[in-house]
């Protein structure tokens, strides 16, 4: 293994977050590198201000930024921040990541999603190798054209590395998830393959199926393990927000060993570290990086203030200026300020800003329509059902207007339980405006669809088809008007719809 002076990393990091105004990067504007002149120069901006100029880029009409980004050796800093808690020896990591296609633009210029462009990249794969942390499957898998074959022989690859995985990882833990239903399907096929050293006439595609082969030899399968990948210390990934509902799943295949919350960013930039992997997901917090670019934060219905100013318990939206050339961008996460590493501050992700569910002048956060899904999944939980995913909309067909949820169950559960499920639905809502609205009949009882099994599987593959990435697709959580093949593709496959009672 590579030298890379870990304990200085740490030792730079705890240095950093004991003056965060004094490390913080500076904003300049026309030579003024104050925090209020750069206010008053440069206005608060979101996507859609910005998407005109981002075309134009695409399209070949491409400015230059000067801003000389100063890089921060995380994957260093934060495997050793994993390793004091839960130390590895040397080895590899299953890893459940996909690489989409690169396109090119009318501009000429080559475009790809952010992980993608980190997976292939040569500085990424040393790193791995230096600190233990090299993927099972070779790139021919990671950037496979197709990806029920790449799925599939991620699951084959880490099973022929079984003694040599010391922890799994995916960028969304939802993808770990859907990888072990997976494999509850297919550990059969898997064996054969391991057992006769033949790769599965389903993968199709040539490079991936070369490089897996490669890796097959005929050997004789005496048992199978009980515990699949012995070595492993802990499983990895993004587990806050939209990944939350997926925890319970995910710790019923994980079984003892530890989840660990990986760092929080986004493809605008790293934004925290997650100095405590002890935390359960639920806890988690995120240590600011104060020099990793210039922060500022919303407070409720007030003026944006510096990293400085921020205080312990308070719930703020978070504003990023970072060195590839955005300004004064609101990234739409609310976090709150769970405590303080030295003097920078930990944050708790809260939830997404702006409505999910509004009919009138109700308003429920997408952190409100989960909360509402965990109480009414317990009903399903009795029957030994559970809810595998969910979604929302607003159906404003009929005056009023009501809400609507789509469920995708892992089975058939009665009906009386279901009439059940969304009267609890309508309840776990507890804005007052909603209570009041329902209690008034200014909005109409909530409607509960059931979808068939894999529906949302379908929901993947639409946006997949339409170029998102896999390693970095989220559910959406609430569809809008301006989203409906998606809302067609749940309604299609509706097979049941319930009414809440709770007001009548």
């Amino acid at each position: 293994m590579r030298n890379f002076h870990q304990d200085a990393v740490i030792d730079e990091f705890e240095a950093l977050t004991k003056d965060r105004s004094g490390v913080s990067a500076e904003p300049g504007t026309g030579g003024r590198t104050d925090p209020e002149s750069f206010k008053a120069c440069v206005p608060l901006v979101s996507h859609p201000d910005l998407d005109s100029y981002i075309r134009r880029i695409a399209a070949g009409d491409s400015g230059t930024t000067q801003g000389k980004p100063r890089y921060v050796p995380f994957n260093d800093f934060c495997f050793r921040m994993r390793c004091r808690v839960f130390p590895h020896g040397d080895g590899k990591a299953l890893k459940f990541i996909y690489g989409s296609h690169e396109v090119r633009t009318s501009g000429g210029i080559v475009a790809a999603s952010v992980s993608t462009n980190i997976f292939s990249s040569d500085q990424f794969k040393r790193t791995m190798k230096d600190i233990q942390s090299q993927a099972t499957s070779p790139d021919e898998v990671i950037f496979g054209r197709s990806f029920e074959q790449s799925l599939y022989c991620h699951l084959l690859c880490g099973l022929l590395s079984y003694q040599e995985v010391q922890f799994i990882y995916a960028t969304f833990v939802h993808s770990i998830v859907q990888a072990f239903r997976t494999f509850e399907l297919v550990w059969e096929e898997l064996c054969a393959n391991i057992r006769d050293g033949v790769l599965s006439p389903k993968i199709t595609d040539p490079s991936m199926r070369a490089a897996v082969s490669k890796l097959l030899t005929p050997i004789q399968l005496v048992r199978v393990d009980p515990e699949l990948w012995p070595n492993a210390k802990y499983v990895h990934g993004i587990m806050t927000g939209s990944m939350e509902p997926y925890l319970k799943k995910l710790r019923h295949y994980a079984g003892d060993l530890p989840l660990l919350s990986f760092n929080y960013g986004s493809s605008e930039g790293v934004i925290g570290v997650n100095i405590h992997p002890e935390l359960r997901p639920e806890e988690v917090r995120f240590a600011v990086v104060p020099d990793i670019g210039y922060f500022e934060f919303i407070p409720w219905r007030r003026i944006p203030i510096g990293l400085e100013e921020i205080e312990l318990g308070k719930e703020y939206e978070i504003i990023i200026t970072n060195f590839a050339g955005l300004y004064r961008y609101r990234l739409g996460d609310v976090v709150r300020v769970g405590g303080f590493h030295n003097s920078t501050p930990e944050l708790q992700f809260v939830c997404r800003r702006g409505l999910v569910l509004n009919v009138n002048i109700d308003k429920n956060t997408e952190r409100d329509l989960q909360l509402a899904v965990d109480e009414a999944s317990k009903l399903v939980a009795t029957e030994n059902l559970e809810v595998i995913d969910f979604s929302s909309c607003v159906d404003r067909s009929a005056e009023p207007g009501h809400y609507v949820i789509f469920w995708e169950l892992s089975g058939e559960a009665r009906e009386s339980v279901l009439h059940s499920c969304a009267d609890c639905l309508d309840r776990s809502f507890v804005d007052g405006a909603y209570i009041t609205s329902r209690k008034a009949k200014g909005i109409a009882p909530l409607e509960l669809r059931i979808v068939r099994q894999g529906t949302f599987r379908k929901v993947l593959e639409h946006y997949v088809n339409h170029g998102a990435s896999i390693g970095q697709f989220k559910n959406p959580r609430f569809i809008g008007a301006s989203n409906a093949a998606v809302l067609r593709i749940l309604c299609d496959n509706v097979v049941e719809s319930f009414f809440s009672t709770a007001y009548d």
